[in-house]
């Protein structure tokens, strides 16, 4: 159930000195919308200015398990953060490279390839495909940009061919910031989450920030004790227990992470809370 943002209180200074006094700390990362702003050309959504030297603080130092779980492929996520990668969870979990590189992608079921492929074909006889986006495991239809008219009309097409197919063929049809998606199941930003926390030992501090409505899925996954961090210029309902709004206070968040894994004092700064703007 979302939160509302009158009903959480803020994580305060002692989230930070928590991250310092961690045996382990893991932080999650989403793309679009978290570490880089929005973009109609998909392919010149840069990270925020700052961003990547915070990222390649955190992996000199060592201190923290560092992974960017996003719904980009791998491929993309490569070109667009230009830097050597931390560890990569991408097309929602259908691909992964690992810390030392190592890079895996997991098989689809039969009946969801199928179905994929039917979506493909629809998107295809429509004359739509520099609208859509296919990728291990879904294929999406863009509108973030477009007139609201335009933007309704692509809905109401993905919605009329897609619906049936995934009724038929095990397939999620779910809506994202910009656009709707059908997915197969099994793998998802949650199931990254998951897996990544699954090795974690006692008394590990992590967090996730994310932006989208696919960014739930992570905010559910994180246990008792974890930071879910929704990072978007506007508060909406959410799994999320804090709120920023990018880029500066995301950077900050980094730059408070980095000192307290480094050992250094917490700050009185912080996520904005949902309980409000103010914190």
């Amino acid at each position: 159930m979302a939160v509302n943002r009158l009903a959480v209180a803020p994580p305060g200074p002692s989230f930070f000195r928590r991250v310092a006094a961690a045996p382990f700390r893991v932080l999650m990362l989403d793309y679009d919308g978290t570490l880089a702003p929005f973009r109609v050309e998909r392919d010149r959504a840069v990270p925020y200015p700052g961003v990547r030297e915070r990222l390649e603080a955190l992996l000199a130092g060592g201190r923290s398990r560092v992974a960017v779980v996003t719904g980009r492929e791998l491929g993309e996520i490569e070109a667009l953060l230009s830097m050597d990668l931390p560890e990569v969870w991408a097309s929602h979990g259908w691909e992964h490279r690992g810390p030392r590189g190592e890079v895996r992608k997991f098989p689809l079921p039969e009946t969801a390839a199928r179905g994929l492929d039917l979506a493909r074909g629809s998107i295809r006889e429509q004359g739509l495909e520099e609208a859509s986006e296919s990728k291990p495991g879904s294929i999406g239809l863009h509108w973030r940009g477009e007139p609201a008219e335009v933007a309704a009309a692509r809905e109401r097409t993905a919605r009329k061919a897609w619906t049936p197919i995934a009724e038929a063929h095990e397939l999620e049809l779910r809506p994202f910031d910009g656009g709707i998606e059908l997915r197969a199941p099994g793998q998802d930003k949650g199931a990254a989450v998951r897996d990544i926390l699954s090795e974690a030992p006692p008394g590990t501090v992590a967090a996730y920030l994310g932006d989208d409505l696919t960014d739930e899925d992570a905010f559910r996954a994180m246990p008792e004790g974890a930071l879910g961090v929704l990072v978007r210029y506007e508060w909406r309902p959410t799994e999320a227990s804090a709120w920023l709004r990018p880029p500066e206070e995301l950077l900050d968040f980094l730059d408070h992470w980095i000192d307290a894994e480094a050992g250094a004092a917490p700050t009185d700064a912080a996520p904005r809370a949902t309980k409000g703007a103010a914190g």
